[in-house]
């Protein structure tokens, strides 16, 4: 709805700051604040202090933001690869295979993570395909978990894309793979990044599945955090939370970055 009058913008504005404010924004400002505290024994923190920051980048929090980085780039790629590979596969299927792509896909994201966590335990430990206690499992886990958004990503950007670059590019003699490598997945290049920054950031924050297979050598952050908070060290537990915080813009301000610029060819 559009608002023309200057009074109806300022309601507007006022209602978005009494919602939207307390909602979003004020929850990570409190966890930003913790972070920087030693005690709360008011209303909000207080005793300023960095040292929690210290505990946060160094030793076992600096392995596990490694770790957490490590997974969630393999399974933004992998996802990503799938995610696209489907999407061109249903794209060229009726309506009904079509369907069963779509609830194939969608299957890990229409259930609870750890239902998904628990199935891919089950079903990867025992041989001859044995990753449990094992990295690989937690990486597997993520990648089935992200791979539905980043398939639907692609399949919205494929069902806007005009045919008719593939078709005059067929017309003039280019080969399917020729038509799919230098005229659809440059066209599809924004969604794509888009779809690697959501699937990035869904696996950095990735917490139920990870709980249930991660192995004592392969702990990442969010686990850390749950550990660190679960024992009632809040303080610590705010700083590992703004560091993956940051860990994560800072990936997807580089994605965004180069999706904008791939809008722009």
């Amino acid at each position: 709805m559009l608002v023309h009058t200057r009074k109806g913008r300022w309601a507007v504005w006022a209602v978005f700051a009494v919602v939207c404010v307390p909602l979003f924004a004020l929850p990570l400002l409190v966890i930003a604040t913790a972070s920087l505290s030693t005690n709360w024994s008011g209303v909000l923190p207080s005793g300023p202090t960095g040292v929690h920051y210290a505990s946060a980048t160094r030793g076992e929090s600096l392995a596990a933001l490694s770790v957490s980085l490590q997974t969630a780039l393999l399974a933004s790629v992998l996802a990503l690869a799938v995610g696209t590979w489907a999407a061109l596969a249903a794209a060229s299927l009726g309506r009904r295979g079509r369907r069963l792509m779509d609830a194939l896909f969608m299957l890990p994201v229409a259930v609870p993570s750890v239902v998904v966590g628990l199935a891919v335990l089950v079903a990867y430990s025992r041989p001859p395909v044995l990753l449990n206690g094992t990295r690989w499992i937690v990486m597997l886990a993520h990648t089935v978990l992200v791979t539905a958004f980043a398939y639907q990503s692609v399949s919205a950007a494929l069902a806007r894309l005009d045919p008719a670059y593939a078709q005059a590019a067929a017309s003039l003699g280019a080969r399917p793979w020729y038509v799919l490598w230098r005229v659809k997945l440059p066209l599809l290049l924004p969604s794509l990044t888009a779809a690697a920054g959501l699937c990035f950031a869904l696996s950095m924050g990735e917490l139920s599945a990870t709980m249930m297979l991660y192995p004592p050598d392969w702990m990442p952050l969010p686990v850390q955090i749950f550990a660190a908070t679960d024992r009632g060290s809040l303080f610590t537990g705010s700083a590992l939370a703004v560091v993956l915080m940051a860990a994560t813009s800072l990936v997807l301000l580089a994605v965004s970055r180069i999706r904008t610029e791939a809008s722009y060819r």
